[in-house]
């Protein structure tokens, strides 16, 4: 896979962020009308539905961070396309997702990737309009994950200027960061919010709305962004609505 780029994080702004912004339904910000920076993850029962991707084993190499979403099943994660699955590397074998991991601590224990779904237009050419996957995970101890952390649904046709909840795992990070923000038009078909930290590691990291929706995650164009200040996915519309689909089919 070809992880986000790790760049120094631009410096916290003079003013703090507000905590939880996001269950006022407005975007946060560092008081001066530049971006804000993304904060420390909060522990909670809903954080816990997030986790990192990483090889092995919850210590073993980072490649992103995915979350639990609902399923027939109740054993599917949604991520980046690009984070399990490339033209230039194929399949990223060997992939444990870990909910909730923090400080090397894993409350629900490691939860083995079984399949991968991902559009063919991916598969075909790494095209950055479905840079989107969905990763169903074996049982661990005879549960299904979704039974064991909860899961969030899956939102399409949402439209732009929701305001989000972003939490991921940066590489360099032990724990999780969040930033609640409103997403914007990039393009017809991929949005954005800007908000720094986003890192290497981040790339999966699902956007939740205030209903606890997911409606994008981190990746798409510039495979999720080039800076830590921006990130982007596609807009999660009728190719997510057919994705997932298939991989619930």
């Amino acid at each position: 896979m070809a992880p986000r780029p790790v760049r120094p994080a631009p410096a916290a702004r003079a003013a703090a962020l507000t905590a939880l912004l996001l269950a006022a339904g407005t975007a946060c910000g560092s008081g001066d009308g530049q971006p804000p920076t993304a904060e420390v993850a909060r522990q909670s029962p809903a954080g816990d539905r997030i986790g990192t991707l990483s090889v092995r084993t919850a210590q073993g190499p980072r490649a992103c961070t995915a979350s639990v979403v609902h399923s027939p099943r109740h054993n599917l994660l949604v991520t980046a396309a690009h984070c399990v699955q490339s033209r230039r590397i194929g399949l990223l074998d060997g992939l444990v997702f870990t909910p909730g991991y923090r400080n090397g601590y894993a409350p629900h224990g490691s939860w083995p990737v079984q399949s991968v779904t991902v559009d063919p237009h991916w598969a075909a050419g790494d095209d950055p309009e479905y840079d989107v996957a969905f990763v169903t995970v074996r049982p661990v101890d005879g549960r299904e994950i979704e039974d064991a952390v909860g899961g969030n649904p899956l939102g399409t046709g949402q439209g732009f200027g929701l305001p989000v909840a972003v939490t991921g795992y940066p590489n360099e990070r032990d724990e999780p960061i969040t930033c609640s923000v409103r997403t914007r038009a990039q393009s017809a078909t991929q949005e954005r919010f800007d908000c720094g930290g986003y890192t290497d590691g981040t790339s999966g990291s699902p956007w939740v709305t205030t209903g606890g929706t997911v409606v994008g995650v981190i990746g798409g164009y510039q495979e999720g962004g080039d800076t830590p200040g921006t990130s982007y996915s596609i807009t999660f519309d009728g190719r997510v609505a057919e994705l997932y689909g298939r991989a619930t089919g």
